[in-house]
């Protein structure tokens, strides 16, 4: 029998994310501050439910929130998930939140007799839409191949990577990769742009060989187009920069270019960007070189 989910969060990756798991034929109650998205999953044959009815009733509860502080509330808050939870119920974060705040949550579940995996994605809204998301989780084997059907719904490439928090920190790695790449692609688009060369004919030169990457596929293509809306925020991913920044000063690690990337997500926010995809990263360097890359 198919498993009960809720789902918590119809943001740019949640609302794709549950119209996948309607479509695999799961019972899915939604539940988001946007009550147009609550509407059009409704509609698509979910149901609404609050945090605490779905802690009673589903097997699954899913959350995809933007922040540690807002999967804290919808877990662990006054009429929360773990309110009535019932003893056995999986709580899915698929947040990438701070793996400090994702461990106590999961602590806190355990005391009501809840188990908690947490899950962040990688792959943007495309991967989102067609349920080929990359799966980074951390939590008990035994739990993760108990709502392994569900990840499978949802995405392709799916790793237990080890213990609670261990999901959430191989996010951070994921997060210095992607945002530093797009940052050093950035720098090399704005060289070409103000060296005077046809920006997609360099691209379509480089791609192939050793600094192509799923990264300046997915980006260069959109950014000659000047096409920032966003597919991963910049805020979010300032939001999940900070949370390197701040993982890594606890455990020891300095992280210099992390550091600076930071800055220019800071930079970008003040410029009125925050809303923008990181692929608008290029933006910063466009600013400091007066020049602007785009299609000739």
């Amino acid at each position: 029998m198919k498993k009960t989910i809720g789902f918590i969060g119809l943001g740019i990756m949640g609302k794709p994310m549950s119209l996948n798991l309607l479509k695999a034929g799961y019972q899915v109650s939604v539940n988001d501050l946007n009550t147009q998205t609550v509407e059009a999953l409704k509609e698509a044959g979910a149901q609404f439910a609050t945090p605490a009815e779905m802690g009673e009733h589903c097997d699954v509860v899913i959350t995809m929130l933007p922040a540690s502080h807002h999967v804290k509330q919808v877990v662990l808050g006054d009429h929360g998930i773990l309110t009535n939870a019932t003893p056995g119920t999986v709580i899915i974060d698929m947040s990438s939140i701070s793996p400090v705040a994702s461990v106590e949550i999961a602590n806190e579940a355990a005391k009501r007799g809840v188990e908690m995996i947490d899950a962040p994605v990688s792959g943007g809204e495309p991967k989102a839409i067609d349920g080929t998301l990359a799966i980074m989780a951390g939590g008990k084997e035994s739990v993760f191949e108990s709502v392994k059907d569900v990840l499978e719904s949802v995405g392709s490439d799916i790793v237990l990577v080890g213990d609670n928090g261990s999901g959430v920190t191989a996010k951070l790695a994921n997060q210095i990769i992607v945002n530093l790449n797009i940052a050093a692609m950035s720098e090399a688009l704005v060289l070409a742009a103000k060296a005077g060369i046809d920006v997609e004919k360099m691209y379509q030169a480089i791609r192939g060989g050793l600094a192509g990457s799923a990264v300046l596929d997915a980006k260069v293509p959109l950014i000659l187009e000047r096409n920032f809306v966003a597919g991963g925020r910049i805020d979010i991913n300032l939001k999940d920069m900070t949370n390197v920044m701040e993982t890594a000063h606890e455990i020891g690690v300095p992280l210099p270019l992390s550091s600076q990337l930071v800055e220019i997500f800071h930079a970008l926010k003040v410029d009125g960007k925050a809303a923008d995809d990181h692929g608008g990263i290029v933006q910063y360097y466009e600013k400091l070189a007066n020049v602007e890359v785009r299609k000739v």
